[in-house]
């Protein structure tokens, strides 16, 4: 009686959390924001407000706000969920200096398998849409649990040069790279990327379609009708500036900030955080 007692408060604990981490997001219903990579005067004023204060730095940790960092936003309008990021950000990768390669691999910038999707000043959504996971697993690449790019400069639709959505991980499975291009060509996703007029920063849109990207359980995907619903979540902030800034890092990087996980284990969905998606304010 005592082992079962600890195997359904085990199951329930699971069931309470989508990953290991306790942080925490809210997704409430609001109006439809206007993707234009602007921010407009109380567009999100009905949206859940964070920061990456306190975020697990992968490379070189983020010290001054000047440098980096993050004022972003979530919310939902019983179809989409939306986010949007306020990135301030001293040098702009590809803008503010040249378009350098790492050493790790020339084709960097290649929109291929071979390519870097986050390779420059870029933002990333993972999503554990079922709340499940075995072991160490990462993002399968469907609807299930994914993990998405947000490059400042360069995307799927508008090649290098041009900020958008940019197939994420895992790039090795031919399902996922297929079923990521696919989301990004029909509008499944779409996220805008547009640099900050004065400089010094830039502003994500980001829309997800419930279906289908928020497959819950099989062939079903979510929807205000099945009430709250808690799934994993992380978000990253990557940051280059100088090849030499970020000597002695992967792929020379500055800074990769995470939302949730260990530095080698943030896209492990155990890992994750939570998203808690909400039916009714």
């Amino acid at each position: 009686m005592k082992f079962a007692a600890v195997i359904a408060v085990v199951l329930t604990v699971t069931a309470l959390t989508a990953g290991d981490s306790p942080r925490e997001l809210h997704a409430w219903p609001g109006k439809t924001p206007k993707l234009d990579g602007i921010i407009s005067q109380g567009e999100y004023a009905d949206a859940t407000a964070f920061d990456n204060t306190g975020w697990t730095p992968t490379f070189s940790p983020t010290t001054n706000p000047k440098d980096l960092s993050l004022k972003g936003y979530v919310k939902h309008d019983g179809r989409r969920l939306y986010f949007a990021f306020d990135v301030t950000d001293d040098v702009l990768y590809g803008i503010d200096t040249p378009r350098w390669l790492p050493n790790e691999n020339p084709k960097a910038h290649e929109l291929s398998r071979a390519g870097f999707p986050w390779f420059g000043d870029e933002m990333e959504v993972l999503i554990n849409a079922t709340n499940k996971w075995e072991g160490n697993q990462d993002s399968v690449g469907d609807g299930t649990s994914w993990q998405m790019v947000c490059n400042l400069t360069k995307s799927r639709k508008g090649g290098v040069g041009i900020g958008g959505l940019l197939e994420g991980e895992p790039r090795r499975s031919d399902s996922a790279w297929n079923t990521y291009q696919k989301w990004i060509l029909s509008g499944a996703q779409e996220a805008v990327a547009k640099k900050k007029p004065g400089g010094h920063g830039y502003i994500i849109e980001w829309a997800v379609n419930f279906d289908p990207c928020l497959e819950v359980e099989p062939g079903k995907f979510y929807s205000p009708a099945m009430g709250d619903r808690r799934m994993g979540l992380n978000i990253a902030l990557g940051d280059l500036d100088g090849k030499e800034v970020g000597e002695g890092n992967f792929g020379n990087f500055h800074h990769e900030d995470w939302f949730a996980g260990g530095p080698k284990t943030r896209t492990n969905l155990r890992d994750f955080g939570t998203l808690v998606m909400h039916a009714k304010r």
